[in-house]
């Protein structure tokens, strides 16, 4: 049974940062990208990036370039999110996803942007950033 437990999320300050955590377990997840989503009240769940769990490289939607960083750890099958200098607009639900890219890897043109082509999820952790 495949688990994704997400953790760090908490009620931060404008300006502050944060790492969030997504502990992955129950399946090998090669060829997996592992991604990050966001939903705020009243909006759809957005994509925020991934990172190929073979090949340790990220992709980020282009409103997330800059502020947001994901890496992993394959010794702990752990997946991270980081954010720098927090914003308002920022206050979401965070989830952690698992989603297949292809037999050949995860590329830039096979990295599953979209949450119908993840598979897996986590249940989410809260991000809340006060101004």
């Amino acid at each position: 049974q495949v688990q994704l437990i997400e953790t760090g999320g908490g009620l931060v300050q404008a300006g502050g940062s944060l790492r969030l955590s997504c502990a992955a377990s129950g399946r090998t997840f090669n060829n997996y990208a592992m991604g990050w989503f966001r939903q705020a009240p009243g909006k759809e769940r957005e994509f925020v990036g991934a990172i190929s769990w073979n090949l340790d490289y990220s992709y980020y939607a282009d409103s997330m370039k800059g502020r947001f960083t994901i890496s992993r750890d394959t010794t702990k099958n752990t997946v991270y999110l980081q954010i720098n200098t927090l914003k308002p607009e920022d206050t979401a639900v965070y989830y952690c996803a698992a989603g297949y890219c292809s037999g050949y890897g995860c590329y830039d043109a096979t990295v599953p942007r979209m949450t119908e082509h993840y598979g897996y999820w986590g249940q989410g952790t809260q991000v809340t950033v006060s101004s």
